[in-house]
């Protein structure tokens, strides 16, 4: 059994600029198909505009507010909101105010995945 506390788990900043903590990933648990993970954007900033060739990802928004635009569609989101980010798509994330979600990816996150 693996159980990992988010509290347990150290910050670091992905090729976007976001602030991360891996829940689950293949760093820290027998990860095989998807990763898990809290990420923060700070208010009145954005993570860098990319696209992963290989991981989906779901966003399921904690707190805060902001503008999601995944390949040029933009909509508002706000806490308890899941967004669907297809493999290919080019996406960024704005925030209004202090952003925490949680992000998961299949196959896990890898920053050998992440195109500008």
């Amino acid at each position: 059994m693996t159980i990992n506390p988010l509290s347990a788990q150290a910050p670091f900043i992905t090729k976007d600029g976001s602030t991360i903590r891996s829940i689950l990933d293949r760093s820290n648990a027998p990860v095989q198909n998807q990763s898990l993970a809290e990420a923060t954007v700070p208010a009145a900033s954005a993570t860098q505009r990319h696209y992963h060739k290989l991981s989906e990802e779901f966003y399921f928004i904690l707190e805060g507010t902001g503008i999601m635009e995944i390949d040029g569609e933009q909509r508002e989101v706000t806490a308890g909101d899941a967004i669907l980010i297809p493999p290919g798509a080019w996406h960024q994330i704005s925030a209004s105010t202090t952003l925490r979600f949680l992000c998961c990816c299949a196959p896990p996150y890898a920053h050998e995945d992440t195109y500008f």
